[in-house]
């Protein structure tokens, strides 16, 4: 639990505060916006909650926060909003929550599919999520995007019988049993709906799933910038190749269609049908006058 006695003096006052454990993942911030936003270089209540529907988002906020960083004097009863993980974004799929300190807060998702449920990167290791994902039907599939948000995969894979994906290239001593180690840069088709896409640059191994020809989960690849009004990269932490990672959004953008991009880090978005190629275009004129 946050820290009364550690909350930051940029909260406004009330119930809900944040403390100075903060590591700014930006978690609650596009969770509840209307609630939280960013002070200095960590998150702040900015308004209290007025509607449930706020509550509701600011709770869930509460419980994703990968430091437990945000608390509230008075939480009464929270039961449906822990019970409301993983939460629908549309259709199949959904947003896990209770995000992952040791994935510095990346963003895991859940879709449910009568082929075999997945699991892209892993959130917590928590309980009540856990049974959660029992009740949806469990985990067939763990698609590991790259080696910066596998947190605790091992787990997760042992508790659902579950096979983890993950590139090759991203593959270290925490990762040396994943069942399936995808190698080379071409896509790989794993069902009708499934297709990976190594996009290396981020990492050597970065990969993203297509679901659906309809959802990227892209992981640290490409995500989505409200200040710039475009999708982008994250320049400052590309860890492997700035013009490798440029050469992968070229592929990217000239060789598949998509409609959600659904990232680790950054704020997701969804695109108007037909216009991903243009979106990811703009996003490499961008990558290059980054160089």
């Amino acid at each position: 639990m946050a820290d009364p006695n550690r909350r930051r003096p940029e909260n406004i006052g009330g119930n809900l505060f944040v403390d100075d454990t903060c590591i700014d993942c930006d978690t609650c911030r596009w969770m509840a916006p209307d609630v939280f936003d960013r002070a200095g270089s960590m998150s702040r209540v900015h308004r209290q909650p007025r509607t449930a529907a706020e509550r509701s988002a600011a709770f869930g906020a509460l419980l994703a926060c990968p430091t437990t960083s945000i608390g509230s004097i008075d939480r009464g009863d929270i039961t449906a909003e822990v019970r409301s993980f993983p939460r629908p974004i549309h259709d199949d799929v959904f947003h896990c929550g209770f995000h992952a300190e040791a994935t510095f807060g990346a963003t895991s998702y859940f879709v449910q599919r009568s082929a075999g449920n997945v699991l892209i990167d892993v959130p917590r290791f928590a309980a009540p999520l856990v049974r959660r994902i029992e009740e949806l039907g469990g985990l067939d599939w763990i698609f590991l995007t790259h080696s910066d948000d596998v947190g605790d995969h091992a787990q997760w894979a042992e508790a659902f019988g579950a096979r983890r994906i993950l590139h090759a290239g991203d593959i270290g001593p925490a990762t040396a049993d994943v069942e399936w180690q995808v190698e080379g840069d071409e896509p790989v088709v794993v069902d009708e709906d499934i297709t990976l896409i190594p996009v290396p640059g981020h990492t050597r191994g970065s990969m993203a799933l297509l679901y659906r020809r309809r959802d990227l989960f892209s992981g640290d690849h490409v995500a989505w910038s409200p200040s710039l009004e475009h999708v982008y990269a994250f320049r400052k932490h590309c860890f492997h190749s700035w013009s490798v990672q440029i050469a992968s959004m070229q592929r990217l953008a000239a060789e598949h269609r998509f409609e959600w991009i659904l990232p680790g880090h950054g704020r997701r978005c969804q695109l108007a049908p037909g216009t991903s190629r243009a979106a990811l275009d703009t996003c490499v004129e961008w990558m290059r006058g980054m160089t």
